[in-house]
């Protein structure tokens, strides 16, 4: 066994890992309190609106933060080539940290009108691009720092901050939650509270960022890019080197294909659909599901440091395209597995009540809707909304064109353009055998935080850590395969941009496309297509085109920084 493989961490190294990982930690953190706080959002800073619209601007908001991720690679990616990894991921975190305080001073639109939701979509945005730069930068600086033969475990401690922010987020809503009560913490309570709740923590991430900011200013630059610097052949042009020859273009376009995209889904089918499984098409409650879904992030966070030190002996390539297969293989029987164990009332009425939607096809849309922006207005539409929120299995049967779309639930019919559709329809399917809402007996459900271990909600966080587990596994060692794939000079660039597309667009996208696959054939599982096929696609082309990149020298051969298995010459905690 080699040195490197045998050594405890040094505390120089120990410090670099904190010191990047919390920092990315408290990004994450705020980049979701938008997210799991955006309904509350909506009504504060969209009030103008009706209650319809003002969701859809809120979703808007959501999104642009995901949306822009890649522009903000690009934007401090070049940075981080041109003026080093420290300080470019010094800035990240203060524009990150500093838009989100903002946030929860901002007044609402009742105090002054317009402006609020402009500065807030402006918040939003300079927190996307943030967040597109602050990934790159970690991660290449702590791979820099690594021993040769630990990359892989050493940079799997940045893999973990997603979901350790996520988790932070959750916490610190709940016990806000639970200390204020929920009129308070919405701001909607008669006798108001001095603050509202829900700012509190936004305002909590400016005592993060004083922390991460002091922690990150006394470490120094890395010292592959000091040498790099010093001997004068870092890129003056970092985008065009990465991105206009395609020597390396062709490098950052395998880098998305057969190893990001996969991942992306995995990891946006993991936690988040997983999230939205539970509460949008199975009907649990809000506090149930996210109560599970904690508990299988803690049972399997630990898999992003177990992956990332596996990677170090067998390889990037056989974990991460391993992960992406197994997902690919088995995502259609584990979902199902949930849903026949979180509500068995609902899955049996899937299986042995017979609806279907019948409409001219030229009415019926695909309801893809990233943004919450679109109108689906058609009868067709209509119909297949009424079922697919309901969460009901159903067929389509064509009609002759400028016919009235119509559902059929056992042998009864109803028109859509009845003035009792809705209620006609509801009725129907409770007395077919679809449980009435709000009298289900059989879904899960947990009053507090202990009650997991029963046996219905057990079967469920069971699943869903199986889930976890090859989140881990597709994203442990994702950090040090990227890093190992470029050359020093432009790898903050050419890194960042495959991972922000993928995640940003291939994962960001994932809720939205499952969910129109799925009203597009009446089915709560169909849309799983989409990140079955990415998955499986993405282990082809890994397979067949990436290499492998676990025993690269990232130093391309220089014995003065990189000397065996330790990295040496610079104290990477002296203050510059």
């Amino acid at each position: 066994m080699s040195a490197a493989l045998s050594r405890p961490m040094t505390g120089d190294e120990k410090k670099v890992i904190l010191a990047s990982s919390l920092g990315t930690v408290f990004e994450w953190y705020d980049f979701y309190l938008y997210g799991s706080l955006a309904a509350i959002i909506g009504a504060k800073f969209f009030s103008q609106f009706p209650e319809g619209t003002r969701n859809i601007f809120a979703l808007l908001a959501f999104a642009a933060g995901f949306l822009v991720r890649p522009f903000g690679a690009l934007v401090f990616g070049r940075l981080g080539d041109l003026v080093g990894r420290k300080y470019t991921f010094l800035i990240t975190i203060v524009i990150m940290g500093s838009s989100t305080f903002v946030v929860g001073i901002l007044p609402t639109s009742d105090q002054i009108g317009l402006a609020a939701p402009i500065i807030l979509i402006v918040l939003r945005l300079l927190q996307g691009l943030a967040l597109g730069g602050e990934y790159g930068g970690a991660a290449t600086y702590v791979a820099e720092h690594a021993p040769r033969n630990r990359r892989g475990f050493y940079t799997s401690w940045i893999q973990t901050t997603a979901t350790l922010g996520l988790f932070l987020s959750l916490i610190v809503i709940l016990t806000t939650q639970s200390m204020m009560g929920q009129d308070n913490f919405a701001g909607t309570a008669k006798s108001t509270a001095a603050i509202s709740g829900w700012r509190i923590p936004f305002l909590v991430s400016i005592l993060l960022l004083a922390v991460s900011v002091w922690i990150r200013s006394k470490l120094s630059e890395s010292p592959a890019f000091l040498k790099m610097k010093a001997e004068g052949t870092h890129s003056k042009a970092p985008l065009s080197e990465a991105f206009g020859q395609w020597g390396n273009a062709k490098i950052a376009i395998l880098a998305l294909l057969g190893l990001v995209a996969g991942q992306a889904v995995v990891w946006y089918s993991g936690q988040f659909f997983a999230l939205f499984f539970l509460i949008s098409a199975l009907k649990v409650d809000g506090f149930t599901a996210n109560l599970l879904i904690a508990w299988a992030l803690a049972f399997g966070t630990g898999g992003f440091l177990l992956f990332g030190w596996l990677s170090d002996k067998i390889g990037r390539k056989p974990i991460i395209l391993g992960g992406c297969a197994i997902a690919a293989i088995t995502y259609f029987s584990v979902f199902q597995y949930i849903a026949d164990v979180a509500n068995p009332a609902l899955a049996h009425a899937q299986e042995t009540v017979i609806a279907s939607v019948t409409a001219d096809p030229a009415e019926c849309s695909f309801q893809f809707n990233p943004v919450g922006t679109a109108k689906f207005t058609s009868g067709c539409d209509k119909a297949k909304s009424a079922l697919a929120t309901q969460s009901v299995v159903y067929s389509q049967k064509d009609a002759p064109a400028g016919s009235a779309a119509s559902i059929a639930i056992g042998d009864k019919t109803f028109s859509v353009s009845s003035s009792t559709f809705s209620a006609d329809v509801s009725a129907a399917l409770i007395a077919a055998g679809y449980p009435a809402p709000g009298k289900n007996t059989s879904v899960v459900k947990v009053n507090g935080v202990f009650d997991v271990f029963q046996a219905q909600p057990f079967k469920v966080i069971m699943a869903v850590t199986f889930l976890m587990v090859l989140v881990t596994m597709v994203y442990g060692p994702m950090a040090a395969a990227l890093v190992e794939l470029f050359p020093t000079r432009i790898r903050y660039t050419s890194m960042s941009l495959p991972y922000h597309i993928g995640n940003g667009w291939f994962g960001g996208l994932l809720p939205a496309t499952v969910l129109a696959m799925n009203a597009q054939h009446g089915s709560i599982t169909f849309g799983l297509w989409y990140p079955v096929v990415i998955a499986a696609a993405t282990a082809v082309i890994g397979v067949l085109f990436v290499p492998e990149t676990k025993d690269r020298d990232i130093y391309e051969g220089d014995s003065s920084i990189h000397k065996g298995d330790r990295v040496v010459a610079l104290d990477p905690m002296a203050v510059d």
